[in-house]
């Protein structure tokens, strides 16, 4: 495959995992149960929330005025956002040589639209990549075969000059059934090893 451009997923790739997730000590922290923000947030909320029908600060700021008053909205997403955001500095040279060979770099992400700024703008992914493409920009989000074909509508790339490179299986064969190139990302081994299988060549 000549160079095109890698579509690059966040969390579990860019993003490096966080054991037990971002929340995994909230309760120690921030004296917030992660099962209250489950079933009274993330179950209810989320989907509007990060397919863009719904803002984050909307929908999350009464939730803890009625269950968790002593906390703000602006303190526990400034908490969620510093806990999730070990990048995974390895993968970033790895993209930044392919970038110099010709390829472009995008992110493709399930994301809401502040934490996608702050992805872009204060952990300055937007010096490594060329473009972002999340779900509240687009009001649909991977595996959903719509997230594939509005992302090539918008940048012009044919279906076939696109990989997607994500740590999830059914977004890697969503975006092949749209007719990109897919890679699962384990982080088990180097990005060119991931990258020659779909016929890649790096470096």
């Amino acid at each position: 495959m000549a160079p095109g451009v890698l579509m690059i997923d966040v969390d579990g790739v860019v993003i490096r995992p966080r054991p037990g997730g971002w929340a995994a000590e909230i309760e120690a922290d921030l004296g917030v149960s992660r099962a209250l923000l489950g079933d009274s947030f993330f179950g209810p909320h989320w989907e509007d929330v990060v397919m863009g029908r719904a803002g984050l600060m909307e929908r999350l700021a009464p939730v803890l005025a009625q269950h968790a008053p002593h906390v703000t909205a602006d303190a526990l997403v400034a908490y969620w956002f510093e806990k999730d955001a070990e990048l995974d500095h390895e993968l970033l040279a790895d993209l930044a040589r392919l970038r110099t060979e010709g390829w472009g770099l995008h992110l493709a992400t399930v994301q809401e639209h502040l934490r996608a700024a702050h992805l872009w703008t204060t952990l300055g992914l937007s010096a490594r990549f060329d473009a972002i493409h999340y779900s509240a920009a687009y009001g649909c989000g991977k595996p959903d075969a719509a997230f594939f074909h509005a992302v090539a509508a918008r940048t012009g790339f044919a279906p076939g000059e696109m990989l997607l490179l994500d740590d999830k299986l059914d977004n890697v064969e969503g975006a092949r059934a749209a007719g990109w190139l897919g890679a699962l990302w384990t982080g088990a081994e180097p990005l060119s090893a991931v990258l020659a299988r779909e016929g890649v060549r790096s470096g």
